[in-house]
């Protein structure tokens, strides 16, 4: 896990393979495993504030400049844009999809058959 140029509050987590910069965590936040910061739009690098509370899945990005309120929960997998309200819950996530039968059809395709 990589923290640059940034602060974590008293009780909050960032677990391993997560990239924080330019934020601003508070206290008792969980940032799931994962998880990064896009804080760099190749010309200047924008904050990320994260409020007490929150619970961040495992696997998002938060593409500042962005703000998730205290309390906050974001879904595993999200890519967050705007910000969240307090207490809200933010999915990006599409729902899962599955086509029965396709593996195998594309692999007889593969082989010529």
């Amino acid at each position: 896990m990589e923290i640059k140029k940034s602060t974590v509050g008293k009780g909050s987590k960032v677990p391993h393979l997560s990239y924080i910069g330019d934020t601003t965590i508070g206290e008792d936040v969980n940032v799931g495993a994962g998880s990064i910061t896009c804080n760099y739009d190749g010309k200047k690098k924008w904050p990320t504030v994260i409020g007490d509370g929150a619970f961040v899945g495992s696997d998002t990005m938060m593409v500042a400049p962005v703000s998730i309120g205290a309390g906050a929960i974001v879904g595993a997998g999200s890519c967050i844009t705007k910000d969240v309200a307090p207490d809200a819950l933010a999915l990006t996530r599409p729902e899962q999809r599955e086509i029965p039968g396709w593996a195998a059809k594309k692999r007889a395709q593969q082989a010529g058959k």
